[in-house]
């Protein structure tokens, strides 16, 4: 989902099937659910035990899945190459790339689905019929790790570093093989979904970290009242009053789903073009990144066999910031989009410097909401290297969808940390990076549609264009504040889609949600 700005087109036109952030935002990931990316997240770790500055890039893949949805729940697939890319020399072509390719394994074939287990296990009872012997397991033991019998459907991973020139691979240096995939939570009575949660956390080469399994959706928005055509639960200029409340004043439509999710920590060092921790007044600090899935050009299918792939890889998706492709680029574009690279993006540049959905927004409000003349210049720190993001003296580079992030400006602890990013008075959040607790939504809807980054400008208000928002302020479920930060896949059994008026809507710790 490039999720921010999708909330307002649909509160206002409605015009179509769009998602949330970037799930199923394009034709071509609409039919091609494994490799649709939802969402990259790019931002300083804030772990209080990490003691070597680091960075946090996560994307999310295959969006909207029902946790209760077995028997196969929702493996990665190993036909897809997913990785997350970063320029660190503003040229917009990756120098560097996090690889992560899948293997799956059944090893209960003859099991009608793929995770089972209760506490203690369950064997044949006394009248179980021949040629089943009395005392026959037959249910294995509860799942607690990647070894249980239980657990019939093994997903593992190799993770290789990429170093490119030019966009060329140079080098491949593989940093783990064989790393265990986390499952789908199936429910509390088959699997200690936790415990094999925090087994997937690994400590790699090159104080490297990885994750890679099913979790919680770290996306939030009111999408239902959205897709009412303009019918949200709260009006989008929020009061202030509203603006500040910590809990939901509409329902996260997203509540209840979880999302496959590859995550990776690695020493700023690493990324930065001089290999050192820069300052973020250094010309030398701020990054771009983004994320691909890439399929084999040649899929035959070999029925009964399995089928064979064969060929160069070519891009399937991508994605960097969490609005571009969703509700800036035009519906006769988003497949060119989605597999062209950021380099080529001016192409694309009218849909970012006259934005479309600016001009609906202003239209059906009669011109309430004012919106800057084109071309929107005080665009440009989103889709090129300028500030407040990039430091002054920084090169602009082409323009291109990447997420800057500027790894000088150190984490803002979380509770401190502002749901509205750089419009918060947080310089460590979005758009500078992406925090999960980032509120794109309403930062988005603030930047693109109330022109908050060119105000002044005839007829802007503070108290409209820079309170627009969907009363949707945080998750369902609590996030965590070490790495992976993700939170916990909802469990099929327990899972709920929360409405307005019930409670728990703000992750346990608000008030119920307004009708």
């Amino acid at each position: 989902m490039n999720k921010a700005l999708p909330i307002a087109l649909c509160w206002l036109a409605c015009a179509g099937g769009a998602q949330a952030a970037n799930h199923r935002e394009a034709p071509i990931t609409a039919l091609d659910h494994k490799a649709d990316i939802t969402d990259v997240y790019a931002f300083r770790s804030y772990d209080p035990a990490e003691s070597t500055p680091k960075v946090t890039l996560i994307m999310g893949v295959d969006p909207l899945l029902e946790p209760a949805n077995g028997p196969n729940w929702f493996p990665f697939d190993p036909g897809v190459v997913y990785e997350l890319k970063v320029d660190n020399d503003n040229d917009a072509v990756e120098d560097l790339g996090f690889e992560f390719r899948f293997t799956t394994q059944q090893t209960l074939p003859g099991l009608f689905q793929v995770y089972a287990g209760v506490p203690g296990g369950a064997a044949a009872p006394a009248n179980s019929p021949a040629p089943v012997a009395p005392g026959t397991p037959i249910v294995p033991e509860r799942i607690a790790a990647q070894g249980d019998a239980g657990l019939g459907q093994k997903q593992s991973y190799t993770l290789t570093l990429v170093r490119y020139k030019q966009g060329r691979a140079q080098s491949r240096t593989v940093l783990g093989s064989g790393l265990a995939t986390v499952p789908a939570n199936a429910g509390p009575r088959t699997m200690d979904y936790a415990a094999l949660f925090a087994a997937g956390v690994k400590s790699l080469a090159q104080d490297v970290k990885s994750f890679a399994g099913t979790t919680d959706d770290a996306f939030w928005i009111d999408l239902g009242g959205a897709f009412d055509t303009f019918n949200t639960h709260v009006f989008p200029v929020l009061s202030a009053g509203q603006d500040a409340a910590p809990d939901n004043l509409a329902a996260d439509t997203v509540s209840g789903y979880a999302v496959n999710s590859i995550a990776i920590e690695v020493p700023v060092a690493l990324v930065t073009r001089t290999g050192q921790v820069e300052a973020a007044t250094s010309t030398a600090a701020t990054i771009g990144v983004w994320a691909t899935t890439s399929r084999p050009r040649v899929t035959v299918r070999r029925s009964p066999l399995p089928a064979e792939d064969s060929g160069d890889f070519r891009q399937v998706q991508r994605m960097g910031n969490p609005l571009i492709n969703e509700l800036l680029v035009g519906t006769g574009f988003k497949d060119r989009f989605s597999m062209d690279v950021p380099r080529r993006d001016g192409q694309f540049a009218n849909f970012f410097l006259d934005p479309q959905l600016a001009r609906v927004l202003n239209a059906l409000t009669g011109g309430v909401l004012a919106i800057p003349p084109a071309p929107r210049t005080d665009l440009l720190p989103v889709v090129t290297y300028a500030p407040p993001i990039a430091p002054a003296g920084t090169p602009a580079g082409p323009i291109a969808d990447l997420l800057r992030l500027n790894t000088g400006v150190p984490p803002t602890p979380p509770a401190s940390a502002s749901r509205l990013g750089l419009l918060g008075g947080d310089s460590a959040g979005f758009p500078n990076g992406r925090r999960v607790f980032d509120d794109v939504t309403d930062i988005a809807l603030r930047i693109v549609a109330g022109g908050v980054l060119a105000a002044p400008f005839p007829g802007f208000s503070a108290d409209i264009g820079g309170r627009l928002g969907d009363g949707v302020n945080s998750n369902d479920a609590p996030y965590r504040t070490v790495f992976p930060y993700l939170a916990d896949a909802p469990s099929g059994r327990d899972r709920r889609h929360l409405d307005p008026g019930e409670p728990g809507c703000t992750a346990g710790g608000g008030a119920p949600c307004a009708p």
